[in-house]
């Protein structure tokens, strides 16, 4: 119980954990366990100063720069999973939806499928022109 009472005393006005520092500790246990079934001193290393990395962000006391750098990493991880988002929408769409675009402004224009031959009206230059759904 003492240790525990030392430790929360150390860490108090700490930076801790963060989602940041729970990716670059994974990041390096993965490479770390890669190396081992690979050696290489290049990926040994560049695991060993991804674990030092996270814990120095974790010690350290500058909490708006740490939040600024956890902000950062977040922005970029939302960008990368947007993409597939997008993708999964996409192929959702497509299933129910034929996507055609229009002949005089290229608008993108969403038709249901099974409908035979329709006239769509662009919505956007008011275009009229007939394709199958």
């Amino acid at each position: 119980m003492n240790f525990n009472n030392r430790f929360r005393n150390f860490m108090m006005g700490r930076y801790g954990v963060d989602q940041l520092n729970k990716f670059l500790i994974t990041l390096g246990l993965i490479i770390m366990v890669i190396s081992m079934f690979f050696p290489n001193i290049i990926t040994y290393n560049l695991s060993l100063i991804l674990i030092i990395i996270c814990y120095f962000r974790m010690f350290s006391r500058n909490h708006a720069k740490r939040y600024k750098e956890n902000n950062i990493y977040l922005d970029y991880k939302n960008r990368f999973l947007n993409i597939f988002k997008k993708l999964k929408l996409n192929s959702e769409q497509r299933r129910k939806f034929h996507i055609y675009k229009c002949p005089t402004c290229s608008q993108k224009i969403r038709i249901p499928k099974g409908k035979g031959k329709i006239c769509i009206t662009c919505p956007k230059c008011h275009a009229e022109f007939i394709r199958k759904s």
